[in-house]
């Protein structure tokens, strides 16, 4: 398992639309991706649930990643959240 933690640094937070890049970035890989934020833990491949986090700007949230690909996954994730969010 990878995981890494973000503090979220874009004025809006993880809003709607950043929320669905930032699934559609998730569903590239095979790997269960899960985000945590304020002791919730939610699969990252899932709109609603992302979205439904109310994640702002300022807030630290943690990304895990376990499978096959969790390697290229949690790369690829992490660089998307330092030029995204």
């Amino acid at each position: 398992m990878k995981q890494f933690s973000y503090t979220i640094k874009g004025e809006q937070g993880i809003h709607a639309r950043s929320a669905g890049n930032l699934v559609k970035e998730a569903q590239n890989f095979m790997s269960n991706i899960s985000i945590e934020y304020n002791q919730r833990i939610e699969n990252l491949k899932r709109l609603f649930t992302v979205t439904c986090l109310g994640v702002k700007k300022g807030d630290l949230v943690t990304v895990r990643v376990n499978g096959s690909d969790e390697d290229s996954a949690a790369y690829a994730l992490e660089n998307y959240f330092r030029t995204n969010l």
